[in-house]
């Protein structure tokens, strides 16, 4: 047995009896994270590799796995500063000049501005980042991303919400209802610290799932116990997922998705310095530099009768979140916990997994990375990443998930 290892795993009974006090809990906690994303993946589908080696072996009080996630939602630190440092590894294929070109139509894609978070956080779905972080309370954050010579920012003070791309000398400017007395500061983007990671993956707790304590670690030179989560299906990509949890503030500090395909972790994001001390006011502090193209998002106040500068400009149409959405009225989804699978249909033909000539050069380029697969459903491709996979079939049925090939075919020949 692991050390500290609960004799209870998450299963129909659930949390204890105090859970609600407990879901409560990790609510008021979330209010300190920094409410915007530095990873452009969904939530549900994020990882890391081991940046950050463990050091030492703390000794510690033993704690139940249940009396640590408690630890976690109880959590009520608003106010930290430190520096995360970030690593995925979807196995996505190398591109070379046309991923750079995809990237760089998204970078332009909304509003035109290369500093809409948006798009620019598009960029960090690959490869190590180093993040600076810093929060005090629910309305002041900031997320600085750092790059070779340059730097990206998001700043939240109040109302508004700054974002500065050095490279380009171009800012984003939009506005966001301060949080009312009571209420969180909902980050309703993809994580983008440790604490915002675990919370995703305690959402999956549930009787699908096996919850253990596996000891202790050092994280950014404090102590803090690891926290186990691991599927109890077959057929999902996750292998486990390990938290490492601050002993003192209960603040998760390292977040780690191994697959269960082994190798490199999918994601691994750590501090590698953290304090929780009341940042500086000037932190908060942003000005757009002078010649600075400022461009302004719909939701800003300025938007519709800017006063800024010559340079300033409401950004062109751009997709809304129903349009990204249209055609996905039919989304359902088959299985549970670590092994649910959306099903939606496109409402057109798929692609043709036949040869390049049924659908031009491009469907042969597309098919050439994926898997040609076949079964009561007729044809179809499986498009894979190290964790999310995908099956489109040639009559436009979708089947994506965390699960595996075999599971999605199995799916799309049981709805047939």
């Amino acid at each position: 047995m692991a050390p500290y290892e609960s004799d209870r795993t998450a299963g129909a009974e659930g949390l204890p009896d105090e859970a609600d006090d407990v879901r409560a809990g990790r609510r008021k906690a979330a209010r300190y994270v920094v409410p915007v994303a530095v990873v452009g993946v969904a939530a549900a589908t994020i990882g890391l590799v081991p940046a950050l080696a463990d050091s030492g072996d703390p000794s510690l009080p033993k704690i139940t796995a249940e009396q640590l996630i408690e630890k976690i939602a109880k959590s009520d630190v608003q106010q930290l500063s430190g520096t995360v440092k970030v690593s995925t590894d979807l196995g996505l294929p190398s591109l070379g000049g046309l991923e750079s070109g995809m990237l760089s139509g998204v970078t332009k894609g909304s509003g035109g501005s290369s500093a809409d978070p948006q798009s620019k956080l598009m960029e960090l779905a690959s490869g190590t980042h180093t993040v600076r972080v810093a929060a005090d309370g629910p309305d002041k954050a900031k997320v600085s991303v750092l790059e070779n010579a340059a730097e990206y920012s998001i700043i939240h003070n109040g109302n508004d919400v700054w974002a500065y791309d050095s490279k380009s000398n171009e800012v984003y400017h939009s506005t966001a209802p301060a949080a009312e007395k009571g209420q969180e500061k909902a980050p309703k983007d993809v994580p983008t610290t440790p604490k915002q990671l675990a919370d995703e993956a305690l959402k999956s707790v549930d009787d699908t799932t096996s919850v253990t304590v596996d000891g202790t670690a050092q994280v950014a030179g404090r102590d803090a116990y690891k926290l186990l989560i691991k599927p109890k299906q077959s057929g999902s990509t996750v292998g486990a997922i390990t938290v490492a949890v601050d002993a003192k503030t209960g603040v998760p500090l390292k977040f780690t998705l191994v697959p269960t395909s082994g190798g490199a972790a999918v994601v691994d994001a750590g501090f590698t310095q953290v304090a929780f001390a009341k940042p500086a006011a000037s932190t908060f502090d942003f000005t757009p530099p002078k010649g600075a193209k400022v461009t302004e998002g719909k939701d800003s106040k300025d938007s519709k009768d800017s006063k800024g500068s010559k340079d300033s400009k409401a950004p062109e149409s751009a997709p809304s979140r129903g349009d990204l959405g249209k055609g996905l009225d039919g989304l359902k989804t088959v299985g549970k916990g670590w092994s649910t699978i959306a099903e939606f249909d496109t409402g057109g033909q798929g692609m043709p997994s036949g040869s390049s000539s049924q659908g031009g050069n491009v469907s042969g380029f597309l098919n050439s990375l994926g898997d040609h697969v076949k079964g009561k459903f007729g044809s179809g491709t499986v498009f894979s990443t190290r964790l999310v996979n995908a099956l489109i079939t040639d009559d436009g049925k979708v089947y994506a998930g965390a699960v595996t090939k075999d599971a999605l075919v199995k799916a799309a020949n049981a709805a047939h």
